[in-house]
């Protein structure tokens, strides 16, 4: 059955897999016998289906515009969940995931800045995986007693060591659509509350640059 698609166009996002000559079993006719990509646009971590022309090539990873329209690709797209995506797109999520954490790095260290608490006994950090509330004491005085800086920074002023991992795993997790909060990915599904951190974050970054 065809999804209705969202008001809200993607803008750009990352190759996840290129099917140059469609995909028999897939859930939108039109690319059962034609190319198109998957992809996962970056903005709001949503997963995306782009029709594509013939004789053209996508790699797995590289950027591509949905907003102007990438030469290569028709105006035809569809949103779709993570058990729509193909074994390849699967697993190339997490690398391609964390090559847009690290090519954003302010973005998301300062997630560890200014993150607020959800609820009276939940913090937004504390559904980073690995972070319970020991960990999210010290870091919360950690970044009062000076903002985090860089990844390096965090791993060297608290025992989160991995916090590109944890981000990675966390962004995974909310674009399977099973969970009651959503820091980063847009809920691919009702039921789920939006915090939409990443457009927080924008803000907050905008700000400290205008205050500079």
């Amino acid at each position: 059955m065809r999804r209705a698609r969202r008001r809200e166009r993607p803008k750009e996002g990352r190759v996840l897999d290129f099917l140059p000559s469609g995909r028999p079993l897939d859930s939108h006719p039109e690319h059962r016998d034609k190319p198109f990509i998957q992809a996962l646009e970056e903005h709001k971590f949503k997963l995306v289906e782009f029709s594509a022309k013939y004789n053209v090539s996508f790699d797995v990873g590289e950027k591509v515009s949905f907003t102007p329209l990438d030469e290569r690709l028709l105006n035809r797209y569809y949103y779709v969940g993570y058990d729509e995506l193909t074994s390849v797109a699967q697993a190339s999520l997490p690398e391609v995931i964390k090559n847009i954490i690290l090519e954003n790095e302010r973005l998301f260290v300062e997630f560890f800045n200014v993150s607020e608490p959800i609820t009276l006994r939940l913090h937004a950090i504390e559904l980073l995986p690995g972070v319970g509330r020991k960990l999210l004491q010290e870091i919360l005085e950690a970044r009062k007693a000076k903002p985090f800086e860089s990844f390096e920074d965090i791993s060297k002023r608290t025992h989160l060591k991995h916090p590109v991992e944890a981000l990675v795993e966390r962004i995974i997790k909310e674009i399977k659509g099973e969970e009651k909060y959503y820091l980063f990915a847009e809920p691919p599904k009702p039921g789920g509350t939006y915090l939409n951190y990443l457009a927080r974050l924008r803000a907050s970054l905008r700000t400290k640059g205008s205050q500079a």
